[in-house]
């Protein structure tokens, strides 16, 4: 699966330009808990076709039936400016909407957005900018703004500020099962996925689609790759003729995670290495993960790859992980 604001403005753009009304839906504010962040977006043809989510489902069944002809001639889709609606008010609200106890959310509804405009942020998006869009509330006008840097959304009296971002994107140095299994959760959370390996007998066995595949040596690939701070390297060859060079070059990269498969032997053998022979430094290594992946004892493939992918999402996600040996103590004490 493709990054999900991605696929909605994409899936958008697609229906306006032929020509098919549709509605897109942005969460703009929350109070207490809520199934989806401030800053998640639907979007939602005439006919019931839906895409994305606000919700667990129950608001996107009130959504079509209000505004598309799903279920009969009684929905309709309103033309005009942008409208604020709320979900969750009373009790019997949350409880019919399938929110949590408390939970109240506020969507900004866009009807029949211009298709020129989505066409052109998504062509932004596509090639790797980050984007801002902002709408008028009081006549649904659009305006589009390269972004200096992630935000969080805005709203106020007048407009809406959301920011959206390229895709998030791996690239992964080895071909293999483990490359397999984790370039296909990769995609399902949203990346997009590049895997190198100049070893043509190592490729002939690929069979993961929309997987983009590089044949240059992984330090070239990581140049051409060129990492930002949406960008994850990931080398799983076992081989330092390959993953050290590639990892020496996202170093120097804003990539937000760089690790390699290994044992703790192997990692700490590799920062000995570069240190000795490429004039690294405890400092200069130090985003360099390995062994990756959180400790869950795994030992298979499809294992390793799940620990591999949470620690990713965490580290993206900028939650704090805890060391191994911090796992394995608080295991020993729970045991004790």
């Amino acid at each position: 699966m493709e990054n999900l604001d991605v696929m909605v403005l994409r899936t958008l753009r697609d229906w306006r330009l032929a020509g098919r009304r549709a509605l897109l839906t942005t969460v703009v504010r929350t109070w207490g808990s809520s199934p989806r962040p401030i800053g998640s977006i639907m979007a939602l043809a005439e006919d019931g076709a839906v895409v994305g989510s606000v919700s667990g489902g129950c608001i996107e069944d009130d959504l079509i039936a209000r505004y598309s002809r799903a279920h009969g001639p009684s929905g309709e889709m309103p033309s005009g400016p942008p409208a604020l609606v709320k979900y969750g008010i009373t009790a019997d609200e949350a409880h019919r909407f399938g929110l949590p106890c408390g939970g109240t959310l506020e969507l900004l509804l866009e009807y029949d957005p211009d298709a020129a405009s989505l066409a052109a942020l998504v062509e932004q998006l596509e090639q790797g900018r980050l984007m801002q869009r902002s709408v008028s509330l009081a006549d649904g006008a659009v305006r589009l703004a390269e972004a200096s840097a992630p935000a969080e959304l805005v709203v106020n009296d007048r407009e809406l500020v959301n920011t959206f971002g390229p895709e998030y994107r791996m690239l992964l140095i080895g071909a293999g099962q483990l490359a397999e299994y984790l370039s296909t959760m990769a995609k399902f959370s949203g990346f997009a996925v590049t895997l190198c390996d100049p070893r043509a007998e190592y490729r002939t066995a690929w069979s993961t689609p929309g997987v983009a595949i590089s044949t240059e040596m992984p330090d070239d690939a990581v140049l051409a790759f060129k990492p930002d701070r949406r960008s994850c390297v990931v080398a799983l060859t076992h081989d330092p003729k390959l993953d050290d060079l590639a990892l020496l070059e996202a170093l120097q990269t804003e990539a937000f995670y760089v690790g390699a498969i290994g044992s703790r032997r192997n990692a700490q053998a590799r920062r000995e290495r570069m240190m000795e022979h490429f004039d690294q430094t405890e400092a200069s290594l130090a985003r360099l993960r390995g062994p990756i992946g959180i400790y869950i004892g795994s030992k298979t493939p499809p294992e390793i790859a799940v620990s591999v992918m949470a620690e990713i999402l965490a580290v993206k996600n900028n939650v704090t992980l805890p060391r191994e040996t911090e796992v394995a103590v608080a295991k020993a004490a729970a045991a004790g």
